[in-house]
């Protein structure tokens, strides 16, 4: 089956997901500075939700890249990463609009949480294709940041209810260890090039 279907509607689906939290940011009906302090945590969940997501096109972009074909298998595993990534816009304004309080920042991972073990399943799912299979796996290799990631999303959320300001920081870290370029994929695309 031809990918770029499923690259087309995965690339849809982020674009309005990125829009439909831009539309949470409500403009103040007054024109001073004063009147954007209420939207400071708005504006900063909206910031880490938007560099999430646009970690995970990153990383989808690349594994499509080192991927030679999808079957129907990889069509769930994809929609199941969509469902989890649409969820970011409500778990993102919930979190902003109530200041970063225990419930929402607790949600705010669990969302976090799924949407790793969705892309790790996706990966997963891609891999058992044998045409898939050379170039994915040897990119992926022990892939470190996608097993600890779930860990210290499971860590803050439970510290959630108690400091949702340390679970924010360390959803904060693990944004900061996927932003950082990880040239594994096409450094092995250029060398079986």
């Amino acid at each position: 089956m031809n990918k770029t279907r499923l690259e087309a509607f995965s690339d849809a689906v982020i674009a309005i997901v990125m829009t439909i939290m831009v539309l949470e940011l409500k403009v103040p009906h007054a024109a001073d500075f004063e009147a954007l302090k209420p939207l400071v945590p708005i504006f900063l969940s909206y910031i880490l939700s938007f560099i999430y997501i646009g970690i995970y096109w990153n990383n989808h972009h690349h594994v499509f890249q080192a991927a030679k074909q999808v079957r129907g298998s990889v069509l769930w595993a994809n929609t199941h990463l969509m469902f989890w990534l649409s969820l970011i816009p409500f778990v993102t304004a919930w979190a902003g609009e109530n200041h970063f309080s225990e419930g929402p920042v607790a949600l705010y991972g669990f969302v976090l949480l799924m949407n790793g073990v969705a892309f790790q399943i996706l990966v997963r799912v891609l891999l058992k294709d044998p045409a898939n299979h050379v170039i994915l796996k040897e990119a992926m290799g022990q892939d470190v940041k996608g097993w600890i990631s779930p860990a210290l999303y499971a860590v803050a959320i439970s510290v959630a209810f108690w400091m949702p300001l340390v679970s924010c920081a360390i959803y904060i870290v693990v944004a900061v260890i996927w932003f950082i370029p990880d040239r594994r994929i096409e450094s092995r695309m250029v060398k079986n090039a």
